[in-house]
């Protein structure tokens, strides 16, 4: 699966589209609309996300080769809420996009082979298959240890699906445990090791199955986990609503260009609320978003180049 990112991102732009939508993001004309066909309901609140979101992919499809929802946006609306997620994974797949799920899972033996069958992988009854939610990549708490990690990989061998795996993330308080100090190096760097380890069991090409998750807000560790783990793509949340920009991410690439995607989530969604987008105005949120990322490619490019 790894392999067929590398190639979407040549053709396209090194750029995940995060899909978190939250109330607030909603353009009142859309709200309104499911509010009038469902009442003041989840159901409502589910079916202005999926249309939301809708509008989002449309109008940047054909810029970026990677959307990633969060799924906690959608679980907090209950059922209907896991629809919208589920609608939004299969219409994203139809319009040709790989989809990240971001459900940072980590668990063991048995319940960890479930969360990989049920977002990556797939279930038999009887004589005929059943995908659950059908991402491509899931993001993976390494937490628990190589119990956690090894159900996915025998998913994403067999499945042709991948992992994302939390080594430094981009939140203030990362470090109360990730900085720690363990055998005379940061923990982050002990699990960076690890996912290099791991990434060696899921070779797909140049780059590995299981990939990384390193935050844009700290560009030098940043740097030494690309020295450490140089057939791993990386993750790079934190751009832009959370600090992150173009001239932090060179080291976070490899020297052919390629190693690295980066997410922009209410940067982009929400591009109509930022001032520098303020004249599209809701009804037009999905065109402010597509500019949101065609200074975002800019950005990128400027700085690695």
């Amino acid at each position: 699966m790894i392999s067929l990112l590398m190639e979407k991102i040549k053709k396209t732009a090194p750029i995940v589209v995060g899909l978190d939508p939250q109330l607030s993001f909603i353009p009142k004309g859309i709200l309104e609309k499911a509010f009038k066909e469902y009442g003041e309901t989840p159901e409502a609140a589910a079916a202005a996300f999926f249309e939301f979101n809708k509008g989002i992919v449309d109008a940047v499809c054909d810029l970026v080769p990677a959307v990633k929802p969060q799924i906690a946006m959608y679980e907090a609306l209950g059922l209907p809420g896991m629809k919208a997620f589920y609608d939004t994974v299969d219409y994203c797949r139809k319009k040709g996009l790989i989809i990240i799920g971001d459900v940072k899972r980590g668990d063991i033996g048995s319940t960890s082979a479930a969360y990989a069958e049920g977002h990556l992988g797939h279930i038999t009854l009887g004589d005929k298959v059943f995908r659950g939610f059908d991402e491509d990549f899931a993001t993976v708490n390494p937490y628990l240890g190589s119990d956690g990690i090894k159900p996915f990989i025998d998913v994403c061998n067999r499945d042709d699906k991948g992992i994302f795996v939390l080594v430094k993330t981009s939140n203030p308080s990362s470090g109360e445990f990730q900085d720690r100090t363990c055998d005379g190096r940061p923990l982050y760097e002990l699990v960076g090791d690890k996912v290099r380890e791991w990434g060696e069991l899921s070779m797909d090409g140049d780059y590995s199955n299981v990939g990384a998750v390193v935050g844009a807000t700290y560009p030098e560790m940043g740097k030494v986990l690309r020295k450490l783990m140089p057939k791993t793509c990386i993750l790079v949340p934190g751009y832009g609503a959370q600090g992150g920009k173009g001239s932090d991410l060179v080291h976070f690439f490899n020297e052919d260009g390629l190693g690295a995607i980066i997410n922009s989530s209410r940067g982009i969604i929400a591009a109509y609320k930022n001032e520098a987008y303020k004249e599209f105005g809701g009804e037009a949120y999905a065109d402010a978003a597509r500019k949101a990322v065609l200074d975002m490619k800019a950005d990128i490019e400027s700085a690695l180049s």
